[in-house]
């Protein structure tokens, strides 16, 4: 296929734009109607007029890869083409405007990418009608997941772990940039779920339990993907998911199960993120794929158009999630046909739907509602406006796609990557001050997770279940591989007593169980660092029936803490697994979550003592599968006696708290003060306090502000984080942290469902000092 050059686009869309001025003509410019918040650009609305039902029913539907490529082989070797049939029909006899997810289920090199969406858009701009380029969307949710040369940075949790919102601006900068070199410039990212069910299969896809985190992140990841201005090459469309309730479990736990949410609790804990990242001009939002309250949520108008599109004034892209809108049919029962189920998600608010194989079926019954009256043409021009918005603001009508190059994947991304694992991994515990390691330590690596990439980087990762990962990071470190370079290879004996069975039909599948050959080789270390946690999963596929870490993996870690050697416990999981049973018997313990391609090297490097740990759980680690509370439980819930299930006859019932993390220097808090121990709603309170290290080594400290109501007209959670900074201490340097408040940010949704603060009394806590503030009206 002929490929026009860049000048040639621009002199074709000039054309296009003169031949369009008099439509242009009687429009009143970029304004919005009293009736519809959604933009309107001249050039979109000239479209628009032009378009026929069916030109504008095929803007709304989303295709897979795969049903427009073919050829046998690995896509990066040249096997992948584009089916000339297929992609006629789809984008040019049912004009389909988008096209998403890699093909074959694996990474493409950059000029692979290059070559498809070129050929895409060679299409859709020379072949059709009017011209209109195609979208590309694309899951680049921890770096550009499907582009082989991609620097893969922590999952979203790790990020979490971090603290630092420089970090996670900069991932999403760079994810940004490598993903709009490989020729996509739509990211289903980030992920604003509460993740508070550590059960849940995709908790790391979360930035953790509590909804101020989340928040704060959440904008940092929208800031870095979409920059200032979407018509840049080195930017990218965020996709806020998923609308809304995704991560509430009722009791099974596993993905997808059906949600009851009071609007008390939708509004209190996960409306917020959504809320501020809505405001923050977020560009478009994909739907929760489960129910809430017995009702699918793709066919929910109240929460989609009532709540989002009205209530929020989101007046960007509403995208369905894989194959939702047949699910209202096929899984949910409430559409008694496929047909009906297209009406009554689009009537509900669906802007494009994720098909995505069936586009005929799709393009087809949708152009019979619209003709029959089911659905209006204002329901589809809005649709297809918020469409077209989205691809004029990418530049996509002068710029359908981008030279191919490998300037984007560059060293200073991966500098990032390996800075961010480094902040991410959180040292839980220290007993005897193990940690440091000396270099001339003998050490045995041990356990499935120690000589797998697959397990650093969890889902996601060049291939849906990251199952592909070996094939593209053979130059990157295992924790082995790291540990053998930091410590010398000579030092380092490897026996993993449990391996994973990566062929196995499921991610928990294990083999080669040797662990008394694991107990043998510890007789000749001085210290023992045991690997534990997870294979890789996501969504469905990574459903369990029990939290408890795999019974071989327990059996290992209990055997070798019986060799009376040292055991340094290193977690990667995608959760928390329970660890109750030996926990007590480890002489440490760092939690590595999902770091990615430097995971290894940066948690060699906090082994040695190169870096010193500065990581903090984003969410509350349990002892116990019926104990699974956030750390802003309810005070009913700190009973000391039976009754309680955080606290039991005053046992603490979590593994490890919400903020937890070790340094290997100490810090002082001291000097907290307020500006106004009365205060009004019009007043801005400023909290100030001095953290000193007073160690021997540089460190960073995360300052942590809880805030609790006293009392209040409903019951209060016991403590809720108001803010934090993540700042940097040499040893015996001293600063003063102030964080500023208002009233609002003490407030809570009333009975009523309305987000209220009431006057009272207020603690404030950082560390270990507390000062209490009143509201006074």
């Amino acid at each position: 296929m002929k490929f026009k050059t860049i000048i040639q686009y621009y002199f074709m869309h000039i054309i296009k734009a003169l031949s369009l001025l008099v439509f242009v003509a009687f429009l009143l410019g970029c304004t919005c109607s009293s009736s519809d918040t959604v933009e309107r650009i001249p050039y979109v609305e000239a479209l628009i007029k032009q378009m026929t039902i069916e030109e504008k029913v095929g803007q709304t539907a989303q295709i897979t890869l795969d049903v427009i490529t073919k050829g046998g082989g690995h896509a990066n070797y040249g096997g992948l083409q584009i089916d000339t049939a297929q992609i006629n029909d789809a984008l040019v006899k049912y004009h389909v405007g988008s096209v998403l997810n890699t093909a074959g289920n694996r990474a493409l090199n950059v000029h692979t990418w290059h070559h498809l969406i070129s050929s895409i858009q060679e299409v859709a701009t020379n072949d059709t009608r009017l011209k209109i380029p195609v979208i590309y969307g694309i899951d680049a949710i921890h770096g550009a997941t499907y582009t082989a040369e991609a620097t893969m940075f922590p999952q979203q949790i790790a990020q979490a772990a971090t603290w630092n919102r420089d970090l996670v601006y900069r991932i999403a900068k760079a994810t940004a940039l490598e993903t709009r070199a490989s020729n996509i410039p739509w990211n289903f990212s980030p992920v604003l779920d509460l993740g508070v069910d550590p059960r849940w299969a995709r908790i790391w896809e979360t930035f953790g339990e509590d909804t101020y985190l989340i928040s704060e992140m959440g904008l940092e990841a929208i800031r870095g993907y979409q920059g200032k201005e979407l018509n840049c090459s080195t930017r990218v469309a965020a996709c806020l998911k998923h609308f809304i309730g995704y991560s509430t479990l009722a009791s099974s736990g596993k993905d997808r199960t059906p949600a009851e949410i009071s609007d008390i609790s939708l509004r209190e804990y996960h409306l917020p993120p959504f809320q501020f990242a809505v405001e923050s001009g977020a560009a478009s939002v994909m739907i929760n794929s489960g129910l809430i309250n017995g009702i699918p949520v793709h066919g929910s108008y109240d929460i989609i158009t009532g709540l989002l599109k009205n209530e929020l004034g989101f007046n960007g892209l509403v995208v369905t999630d894989w194959a939702d809108i047949e699910n209202l049919h096929n899984r949910d029962k409430v559409a008694p046909s496929h047909k009906e189920a297209i009406r009554l998600a689009f009537n509900a608010g669906i802007d494009m739907s994720m098909i995505p194989y069936n586009y005929v079926q799709y393009c087809e019954m949708l152009v019979e509602l619209v003709k029959e009256g089911a659905v209006s043409m204002e329901r589809l021009d809005d649709a297809v406006r918020r469409i077209l918005n989205l691809k004029y603001k990418l530049g996509l009508f002068e710029r359908p796609f981008v030279e191919p190059s490998l300037d984007a994947f560059s060293d200073a991304h991966k500098k990032i990557a390996y800075m961010a694992a480094s902040e991410a991994i959180t040292l839980l515990k220290n007993e005897k001050e193990i940690l440091p390691l000396s270099k001339g330590t003998k050490i045995l690596v041990a356990g499935p997770n120690a000589n797998s990439m697959r397990t650093l980087n969890g889902g996601w990762s060049y291939s849906w279940q990251g199952e592909g990962v070996e094939e593209f990071t053979e130059d990157k470190n295992t924790i082995l591989k790291a540990i053998e370079m930091k410590f010398g290879k000579r030092n380092v004996i490897h026996v993993p007593g449990v391996e994973y069975d990566f062929n196995g039909r499921t991610y928990r599948d294990e083999h080669n169980v040797n662990i008394e050959a694991a107990v043998n080789a510890a007789r000749n270390v001085d210290v023992i660092v045991l690997c534990l946690g997870e294979n890789s999963y996501t969504e469905k596929p990574g459903d369990l029936s029990d939290l408890m870490i795999s019974e071989n993996q327990e059996k290992l870690a209990i055997e070798l803490a019986k060799t009376g050697k040292p055991v340094i416990l290193v977690l990667n999981a995608g959760r928390p697994r329970l660890i109750r049973r030996f926990a007590d018997d480890m002489s440490a313990i760092l939690q590595t979550y999902l770091c990615g391609n430097y995971a290894g090297d940066a948690l060699a490097d906090i082994l040695a003592g190169d870096v010193n740990p500065s990581g903090k759980l984003p969410y509350t680690y349990p002892m116990f599968s019926n104990s699974l509370v956030p750390y802003y439980h309810k005070h009913s819930e700190e009973s000391e006696s039976p009754e309680g299930v955080y606290n039991y006859e005053g046992g603490v019932y979590h593994q490890f708290s919400f903020g937890h993390g070790l340094s290997y220097t100490s810090f002082k808090y001291s000097n907290l003060a307020v500006s106004h121990v009365e205060f009004t709603n019009n007043d801005e309170l400023l909290v100030s306090v001095d953290v000193e290290n007073t160690g021997t080594v540089e460190g960073k400290e995360v300052v942590m502000l809880f805030a609790s109501d006293l009392y209040a007209s409903l019951a209060p959670d016991v403590k809720r984080l108001r803010r934090f900074d993540k700042i940097h201490l040499y040893p015996g340097e001293t600063k003063s942290v102030t964080f500023s408040l208002s009233a609002n940010d003490l407030s809570f949704i009333n009975a009523q469902s309305k987000r209220v603060t009431e006057p009272g009394e207020f603690a404030l806590k950082i560390a270990n000092l507390y000062k209490t503030i009143k509201l006074i009206e």
